[in-house]
């Protein structure tokens, strides 16, 4: 893009931008003639993508900004009004603790409001996983929550729902791009005179005590914690998030000790203990991890700003804390979830668990042993919540039991359809406990997971491409995959090749052989190895970056016993290695 036309949308932005605060940052780029950091910001518009908004704070159209927020709402407003055609309208609005997250919720909730739809608004920040709950509680039609996640500082986001509490899918994911992208004019009125009208509506306790007490009743062992409750001991960080505002209460209620790592506890966007609040950064968990230490935890845990995610840290025989990873939490959670159904006699008839075509083939194994189907769906928890509305409405009797992603996501429970952090850290609570009971630790009944199905191993490989080229470089990479695939992967042969953006599969070398995938349409490639291997490669739906999932299986333990683990775990290490060699030669050429 040449100077004039940054110029130009430069200038446009400063005439049509309502922060003074977002104004001076762009007014002060062209006085300075900054071209490299204005051409950032304007080569081209903050892409509203199938789940929202997320890019760096900061004046321009290719910034998260008032202005932005704003025609994304507009956007989103029209399709609504498109969609619901008759009908009075409502949304539900949240927001985390980083920078303008207030600011941003004001504004859309200020747009919805001058659009006629009545904007539920909590007075202060509340956990994704809430904004879920609240839409299904009170019937709106769609909702926002402010966040950008795990994301470093520098970052916010804007995820969109629908009406039964999920993020949009299609057709109403395309509807509402395809609108935000017509928006010529942006809607919006006073605070005040939204409240007059009765169109911006608080909402506090009227969610917050069904959501807590929603999240109570779905543990299965609730005389076990009330007996055991004072036996456990739990550090917790929110990562300076939303986190610790319903956890410490519900597990007050509950009786159990909570220590919380007080440098994290207070809301704080510029997260000043971690570069990146991610609870699957060791990094990110080490004050935890030290408290832990400290007051000889039985378990650390820890939530992302939003709070939907959960990482997990556990002491090991000499008390040195373990990080779980989101695959083993997840297959821990439904071990737990099916043997205590199955026991209690609380087994749906036709019990369906869900995960994505990225989550380990373990909670596959162990849903079959006790009699549940397991389902895959694409990454991301919008899904997820897709394969729950359908086992609602095909009448084929399939009741949803638990869904997890690898990316430490899981949801136990119904009324939320995206994941909740919240929920399944009372859940892990009643794990620790539960196991302890039965005299083991959750490292030791992972153990015995391993021992009965096999030794499952993870690897993830990202690399970011950021600037005007880094979405062509990706494009690239995708491309050049899928004009050559590799016959091998870290010296194991590739058996089968599925490209879900082509929705084709087709054995290694025979693509004349291609069958139809079952799966909505996305730029995701899988190698399935010879050994049972499975790669995957996808360019990230919200960071410009490309990530690699290596999913291993060894067989040594189950035949071996725990004796073998050590020989399963060097093994499966070893293929990794092998197979993240050859994904860094690719990418760096």
């Amino acid at each position: 893009m040449n100077r004039d036309a940054i110029q130009a949308r430069a200038r446009d932005y400063v005439g049509k931008e309502g922060d003074k605060d977002f104004r001076a940052e762009v007014e002060a780029l062209l006085k300075a003639e900054d071209w490299k950091e204005l051409e950032d910001r304007f080569y081209r518009d903050l892409e509203f993508g199938t789940g929202g908004l997320r890019g760096v704070i900061g004046g321009g159209y290719n910034r998260m900004n008032t202005l932005v927020v704003g025609r994304a709402t507009q956007g989103l407003c029209d399709y609504v009004a498109k969609a619901l055609p008759g009908k009075g309208h409502s949304a539900c609005i949240a927001y985390d603790s980083r920078r303008y997250s207030a600011e941003f919720s004001e504004i859309a909730a200020r747009v919805f409001a001058a659009n006629g739809i009545k904007a539920y608004l909590f007075s202060s920040l509340r956990p994704t996983p809430e904004l879920s709950f609240a839409i299904r509680q009170l019937g709106a039609d769609t909702g926002i929550v402010v966040t950008a996640s795990h994301n470093p500082p520098k970052y916010n986001g804007y995820k969109a729902y629908w009406n039964d509490g999920s993020q949009v899918t299609p057709p109403h994911d395309e509807g509402i791009i395809a609108m935000v992208e017509a928006v010529k004019e942006v809607k919006t009125i006073s605070r005040a005179e939204a409240m007059a009208k009765g169109l911006l509506v608080v909402i506090d306790k009227g969610i917050d005590e069904p959501y807590v007490a929603m999240v109570k009743s779905k543990l299965l062992r609730p005389a076990l914690i009330k007996r055991m409750a004072g036996e456990a001991k739990i550090v917790y960080t929110p990562l300076h998030g939303t986190g610790a505002f319903h956890f410490e209460r519900i597990m007050k209620d509950l009786g159990l000790s909570v220590a919380t790592v007080p440098e994290q506890r207070e809301p704080d966007g510029a997260f000043p203990t971690v570069a990146f609040p991610n609870p699957e950064e060791s990094a990110a968990l080490k004050l935890a991890l030290e408290l832990g230490a400290r007051v000889k935890a039985d378990v650390v845990m820890a939530n992302d700003p939003d709070a939907d995610r959960l990482g997990v840290a556990v002491p090991d025989p000499e008390g040195r804390f373990v990080l779980i990873t989101g695959n083993q939490l997840g297959s821990l959670h439904l071990d737990y979830i099916l043997l205590t159904r199955k026991e209690l006699g609380l087994m749906p008839k036709k019990p369906a668990v869900v995960k994505t075509i990225v989550t380990t083939d373990l909670q596959a194994r162990i849903a079959e042993k006790y009699g549940a189907t397991s389902f895959e769906c694409l990454t991301g928890f919008k899904w997820i919540a897709d394969l729950m509305r359908r086992f609602e409405t095909d009448g084929k009797g399939y009741e949803y039991v638990y869904g997890t992603e690898e990316s430490y996501g899981h949801l136990i429970e119904n009324e939320v359809r995206d994941k909740d952090g919240i929920s399944a850290a009372a859940l892990t609570a009643e794990m620790t406990l539960y196991w302890r009971s039965e005299g083991r630790t959750l490292l030791q009944r992972l153990e015995e997971l391993y021992v009965e199905y096999g030794y499952y191993e993870e690897k993830s490989i990202n690399k970011y491409f950021e600037g005007p080229t880094g979405m062509d470089v990706m494009k690239g990479i995708m491309e050049g995959y899928r004009s050559s695939q590799p016959a091998a992967m870290g010296g194991i042969a590739v058996a089968r090749v599925r490209d879900v953006k082509t929705g084709l599969e087709w054995p290694s070398g025979k693509p004349g052989a291609a069958a139809k995938v079952e799966l909505p349409t996305s730029d995701v490639i899988q190698w399935f190895l010879v050994d049972g291997t499975k790669v995957t490669v996808r360019p990230s739906g919200t960071e410009p970056k490309i990530k690699f999932y290596v999913l291993l299986r060894s067989d040594e333990c189950v035949a071996g016993g725990a004796a073998r683990l050590p020989a399963a775990r060097a093994s499966a290490a070893a293929k990794a290695a092998a197979i993240s060699e050859d994904i860094k030669k690719a990418l760096g050429s």
